[in-house]
């Protein structure tokens, strides 16, 4: 086999001439010379520091030996005590200086002051070094610049005969001296680093040569190319490679011709002729030693693409070289590309067709309609029945009803839409939906639990020509929401394994939406619930206004606007409006939350401002407890118009946080837009409300609204505005209840993007002949004469049997303001749906209720009139307090009935 590599070995060659890479001789060569200059280069510098260490080491120790050994030398001591040390001492220092082969032996007291030096000039002076640990007894090395340039000196201490340091002993030697020694021991060093890289050189090129030789001087790149073509022609190609030699026998052949022409594995080295099972046409073809270009053969039930060449021309033996491609296999796979084109674009189509509402009912339709016929002919969508109320399925139930049906036609047998279906255990749905795993049924007319379900319309089902079906349970994180059947009737051949997994790949979309829907549903309903439940279902009985409202939840859900009607003493009535940012749960939560202050608030009788004040504080504090929360919702944000009418006075006291001006429909049709303080929202803080006083005319109307009435995408705000007071002008006789509805025909024709509080209110102002008024002088013995006084104003009302109850209760109230209070004191009646009696003072004080003990001979004048009162309380003014009581009227409807009463005997007179 050495011929057929020869044009891959010839292109080698040709590559190695021309571009010169390197040969895997080569590289290992070069590979081996860099590690071993390396090694050498690393002994080298190890060798050369190691000698540089020990010459400085064996520098301070010999220093150290020279300098003991003068030291405690014989006759050191006499010299120095005699009277010129200097004389004795240099000529033995200079001796032993030469003989220990050092530079210097210095001999100095112990202040430093050298008797000796090799320079004699120096002797005198200080020494150059440190000598204090010597002074103390001790041996001191060190390395300084001294007189003889840088130095590695020892200075040892010199010991009297009592033990005491009596002088000093220095020796040392130059650097430059201790250096030269490593220096001299260099060229030994790198020589012998020379002769070990030159032997290792030579042993590496040994090495390379005898490589190279094996190798035929290719390069690895060309070796792995021709190895690599040599496997990719025989077997990585998904086609059939023979090679038959000039006469006949079969010298090779890869795997994929072994498959395409059914070879034994000895088929290798046999003739053509002889191996069983080959086609004659195709036997003829590789014997015959033509060309044949893309011929078309068949083997079997193949049809075989065929091609082949000599192998001469390009150096080899005599034969053909033969490739064989199975077309039949290419056609088939050109037929699953397309079909697979087709899933994927109905795959894609259902991205963008299914789930495009929350609605769970709409989104099965969505997922029928894409299905059909594209997929199936029919398709039909079974949900369990609490799905559809936004519920999870119950355990073990196969109740489901059929929410989606759609199909190529209309006639069909199959289960209408709408009805509740109870499975039997041997349908397919019935054990899709307890397992959760989907079913194939090839043939519908030999499937027996299929057709138990119902005999009859299953007979006409199969008649009708549906005969093959495919059931997916809809699940979604763990849950199974229903069932989706696909039906097949136009095609003759049933579903296969891979329409199952198609319309698997459909239902999981689907269901990941219609559960989305399902939690939508559930939430929505649970909001709407919350909200209903938190929204006034029926206003409260009062006289002061006429009251009509509108609520309207805008197309994403429930919302945060709210409004309210709250009687407050003094047949005073208090008027609100709000809002709340954002949509669902957390909006209608917090609006419940608002209305509830308001409503506590609202009995301690405050004014706007305040109480606009302290829901300030609370949505404060609710956004700091969000902002504590993992989970935390963002900040509120909320706006607010809260008014107190006055029928008595027919003023109108408003303050509002950040909300729309309301308007004021004035008795002759004309309207306005007072001009209030504009307060900031709701939850901002450190700002003042304000409050205003507007003047109301009897049959007035006040309208209150949320922003979702004026605003709007496709118009600016002032349009808006505007049509609101079309809306509202040139109709005084209206109702509240016929404006309610004339300005949402106006202004929202359709269902608002955005919630919608309406509140109109028409005031009503009290009779002066209801209203009875009084000064009280400053003196305990008026009470008596306005006890007089008001028995007989409830004569005149017709209320006698009230006196006694209302005389006590206002003797008590005027004779606390008397002993507690201050003037001025005046006292009020006012008859309504209750009869109230007010006394103001000019105080502060605040009474309170307690319970006397039984020798107490005070503290029970507000027990009784609690007593005696249907409710009582304080209210605070500019000018002090008001003390009220309310007393039912005894069988009547307050004075709008005698009112209307007298009004009638006047038009009969």
């Amino acid at each position: 086999m050495a011929n057929p590599f020869g044009r891959f070995r010839n292109a080698s060659v040709r590559s190695r001439t021309d571009k010169r890479p390197w040969t895997v001789a080569g590289q290992v060569f070069a590979l081996q010379v860099a590690v071993v200059v390396l090694l050498v280069a690393g002994a080298v510098l190890a060798l050369v520091l190691q000698s540089r260490h020990d010459t400085g080491t064996e520098a301070k120790r010999r220093s150290v030996a020279v300098a003991e050994t003068f030291a405690n030398s014989p006759g050191l001591l006499a010299a120095l005590n005699a009277p010129d040390p200097s004389k004795v001492l240099q000529p033995r220092t200079e001796a032993g200086r030469k003989a220990a082969g050092v530079d210097f032996i210095v001999v100095m007291d112990t202040n430093g002051i050298r008797y000796t030096h090799p320079q004699p000039d120096r002797i005198g002076q200080r020494f150059v070094g440190t000598i204090e640990p010597s002074v103390d007894g001790r041996v001191h090395t060190e390395s300084v610049d001294g007189p003889l340039g840088h130095e590695v000196q020892a200075v040892v201490p010199v010991f009297d005969r009592e033990g005491e340091v009596a002088a000093l002993v220095s020796a040392g030697l130059k650097v430059e001296n201790v250096t030269s020694v490593v220096d001299r021991q260099l060229p030994i060093i790198f020589g012998a680093g020379a002769a070990g890289l030159a032997l290792a050189t030579g042993g590496t090129a040994l090495v390379a040569r005898r490589l190279r030789r094996q190798t035929h001087r290719l390069g690895p790149a060309e070796m792995t190319r021709m190895y690599e073509h040599h496997d990719a022609v025989l077997h990585a190609v998904r086609e059939g490679v023979l090679i038959v030699d000039v006469d006949g026998l079969l010298l090779l052949a890869n795997d994929e011709a072994r498959r395409l022409l059914d070879l034994p594995l000895d088929a290798e080295g046999r003739h053509i002729s002889e191996l069983p099972g080959l086609d004659p046409g195709t036997a003829e073809l590789l014997t015959s030693g033509r060309v044949a270009t893309d011929e078309v053969l068949l083997s079997g039930e193949r049809l075989l693409v065929v091609n082949q060449r000599s192998t001469e021309r390009h150096g080899g033996p005599k034969g053909t070289v033969a490739t064989l491609r199975d077309s039949t296999e290419l056609r088939a796979l050109y037929g699953r590309a397309e079909v697979a084109r087709e899933r994927l674009k109905l795959l894609y189509d259902a991205g963008l067709g299914i789930g495009t509402t929350l609605d769970v009912v709409r989104t099965a339709e969505e997922l029928a309609k894409v299905a059909v016929p594209r997929f199936a002919d029919y398709v039909t969508v079974d949900l369990a029945d609490p799905v559809l109320h936004g519920e999870e399925p119950a355990d073990g139930g196969a109740d489901m009803r059929r929410v989606a049906v759609h199909g190529i036609r209309d006639n069909h047998p199959l289960y209408e839409q709408g009805r509740l279906i109870d499975f039997i255990p041997s349908t397919p749905q019935a054990r899709g939906f307890g397992t959760g795993r989907s079913e194939l049924v090839p043939s519908l007319s030999a499937a027996p639990g299929w057709r138990a379900q119902d005999p009859e319309r299953t007979q006409l089902v199969v008649e009708y020509g549906i005969h093959s079906l495919i059931t997916v349970p809809l699940q979604a994180r763990g849950v199974i929401l229903g069932m989706a059947n696909f039906w097949r009737s136009e095609k003759p051949q049933p579903f296969e394994q891979d329409d199952l997994s198609m319309a698997e790949e459909l239902v999981a979309r689907a269901a990941v939406s219609i559960d989305n829907a399902r939690r939508y549903t559930r939430e929505h309903a649970l909001a709407v619930t919350l909200q209903r439940s938190l929204l006034p279902r029926t206003l409260p009985e009062q006289s002061a206004v006429e009251v009509a409202h509108r609520y309207l939840p805008a197309q994403s859900g429930v919302s945060g606007d709210w409004f309210d009607v709250i009687p407050l003493p003094g047949s005073r009535v208090a008027l609100v409006v709000g809002d709340v940012v954002g949509h669902g749960l957390h909006a209608a939560a917090t609006m419940g939350r608002l209305r509830t202050a308001v409503h506590n608030f609202s009995t301690l009788d405050l004014p706007p401002d305040e109480i606009l004040g302290h829901l300030d504080d609370l949505v404060g504090r609710i956004d700091q407890e969000e902002g504590w929360a993992a989970d935390g919702a963002g900040i509120t944000g909320a706006t607010c118009l809260y008014a107190i009418y006055d029928p008595v006075s027919r003023r109108c006291s408003v303050a509002r946080a950040g909300h729309p001006v309301p308007a004021l429909v004035h008795p002759d049709g004309s309207v306005t837009f007072p001009d209030l303080p504009a307060g900031p929202p709701l939850g901002l803080g450190g700002m003042p409300f304000q409050a205003a006083e507007l003047e109301l005319a009897d049959g007035a109307q006040l309208v209150l609204y949320t922003d979702g009435l004026i605003e709007d995408r496709t118009r600016d705000i002032d349009v808006g505005i505007e049509l609101l007071r079309q809306a509202l002008a040139s109709h005084p006789d209206r109702s509240p209840e016929e404006s309610c509805q004339a300005v949402l025909d106006a202004l929202l024709p359709g269902r608002p993007k955005d919630d919608v509080a309406l509140l109109i209110a028409r005031t009503q102002a009290m009779p002066a002949d209801c209203v009875a008024e009084w000064e009280v002088p400053f003196d305990p013995a008026a009470v008596a004469g306005m006890r007089a006084a008001v028995a007989g104003k409830l004569d005149d009302w017709e209320l006698s049997e009230l006196a006694f109850s209302m005389e006590l209760v206002l003797s008590e109230l005027i004779t606390n303001a008397i002993r507690y209070g201050s003037p001025p004191i005046r006292m009020r009646l006012l008859r309504d749906r209750t009869l109230t009696c007010e006394v103001a003072d000019g105080s502060s004080t605040s009474p309170h209720l307690r319970h006397a003990a039984t020798m107490d001979e005070g503290g029970r004048g507000l027990f009784l009139v609690s007593q005696m009162a249907e409710r009582w309380g304080t209210r605070y003014t500019d000018q002090g307090k008001i003390i009220w009581a309310e007393l039912p009227l005894p069988g009547a409807d307050g004075c709008k009935d005698g009112m209307a009463l007298f009004d009638v005997l006047d038009a009969e007179l």
